[in-house]
């Protein structure tokens, strides 16, 4: 078969124009190619030059992300997130992105990531107070909203610290509500959102004001990075130290937040698994929140790998080859954009058995060990892997536990979740849930 450009062989190319995350039916699109075409095809969108090939085979995956990753770079689709985030860690390359990530590196160590539990624990448990307010079979509440607030919140404190409270008292309000408040991810919501960083410049100037510096602004995202320094002994400039809070924000945010609101609408519909949860939290006792303490929630954290395997929020993963690659047996020509959807690959029949169905035993460690590796990406793989990943997993563990040990939460939708893939995948429609106090 020759492709569309007329010069290289390749796999089947779809009929119709796609423009994978420009429309509403992208996943249930990309579903039927996978079914039809299997693990390489390719799709033409409007304007642009070469097809993309769109790969679903595991060893392939892991071929663009790992053992040849050098020649890849970011692909389509991330100038959306670039609007947002300016040139952060999450679309930064070459050079810049090597610097970034060796100054961040070292917030992402597990002896860093525990100084975040108190603070992660007491933020649900304030929201935990009011859920439990708002109790009765007549009594619902939107569990989408909710899980957005406690995330939002939880990144906030962990980007500012102790400043977190005074933005909120000199600017009126939290600025960085609209986050949890608005749906939309269009360019206005990227202009608005953009215009924060005057806040982040705000708490920069706060802390080399010559009033406070030397002030222990106790342990924060924004200190470590404002203390790092390159190779070159050089810091992070303020419009550098800006975006990476932004990406922070962004990246912390909505992914977490998705991920707690399927388990709380997964859990709901499988009392078999939740009756297995309510047994590990009540037995367990965490005396302190050290990373290795919450690890021990094994069955916690399975259910969190079963919902990130049906609902992974970064559900597409774009790279674009710098050098023609052999991809799944064919020539992919220098140019071409390779998508990787994670939503897609965790449900590859040959690597996942009744792949709809939520099974967290999928994760037990046994089971794990038969799992090829590249069959489950959704924080990515190789040197982009998501450097945020082991906080994100101990910041929903965290919550989980302290929920569930109080509170049944039941929701009268049922079957799978409709979501909508754009920048990041979450539901189309807010979940309302209503409340139970467990009796223990």
């Amino acid at each position: 078969m020759t492709s569309p450009e007329g010069k290289h062989p390749g796999p089947p190319c779809v009929h119709a124009q796609f423009d994978v995350g420009s429309t509403d039916d992208t996943l249930p699109h990309m579903i039927r190619d996978f079914a039809e075409l299997g693990d390489v095809y390719r799709v033409t969108a409007p304007g642009r030059e070469l097809p993309a090939w769109v790969v679903s085979d595991p060893e392939t995956i892991k071929r663009v992300l790992v053992s040849n990753h050098r020649n890849y770079t970011i692909g389509v689709g991330l100038d959306r997130v670039k609007v947002l985030v300016g040139n952060g860690i999450i679309v930064s390359e070459g050079e810049v992105w090597k610097r970034q990530h060796r100054m961040m590196q070292p917030m992402f160590q597990r002896t860093q990531i525990e100084r975040f539990g108190p603070m992660i624990a007491a933020v649900t448990d304030r929201r935990l107070a009011e859920w439990s307010a708002n109790t009765g079979a007549d009594s619902s509440f939107n569990i989408t909203k909710e899980t957005s607030e406690s995330a939002l919140e939880v990144v906030l404190r962990a980007t500012f610290g102790t400043d977190f409270d005074r933005l909120l008292h000199e600017s009126g309000g939290n600025p960085f509500a609209m986050l949890s408040e608005e749906t939309n991810r269009d360019l206005r919501f990227a202009y608005r959102f953009r215009q924060l960083g005057k806040h982040i410049q705000q708490v920069i100037n706060w802390r080399e004001s010559p009033t406070t510096v030397g002030e222990d602004s106790g342990i924060d995202w924004l200190a470590m990075m404002m203390a790092a320094r390159d190779r070159d002994g050089k810091p992070m400039s303020h419009r550098e130290l800006i975006d990476e809070v932004m990406s922070l924000i962004v990246a912390g945010h909505e992914t977490t937040a998705a991920v707690l609101n399927s388990v709380w609408y997964l859990l709901s519909q499988h009392p078999d698994v939740e009756s297995r949860l309510h047994a590990e939290v009540d037995a367990t006792h965490l005396p302190d929140l050290r990373l290795a303490s919450v690890e021990s929630l094994h069955y916690t954290h399975q259910i969190i790998m079963e919902a990130l395997r049906l609902y992974p929020p970064v559900w597409v993963l774009s790279r674009r080859c710098l050098h023609a690659d052999r991809l799944v047996g064919h020539q992919a020509p220098a140019g071409a954009d390779v998508l990787m959807s994670p939503y897609v690959v965790h449900r590859h029949p040959q690597h996942w058995s009744d792949p709809e169905e939520f099974r967290p035993e999928r994760f037990a460690p046994q089971a794990m060990s038969q799992m090829h590796r590249y069959a489950f990406i959704p924080f990515s793989a190789g040197p982009r892997h998501c450097v945020g990943e082991t906080f994100a997993i101990y910041e929903m563990a965290i919550h989980i536990y302290h929920v569930a040990r109080a509170l049944r939460l039941r929701s009268t939708r049922t079957g799978p979740l409709e979501m909508e893939a754009r920048i990041n995948l979450r539901v189309r429609e807010d979940l309302m849930m209503t409340i139970e106090h467990r009796q223990e």
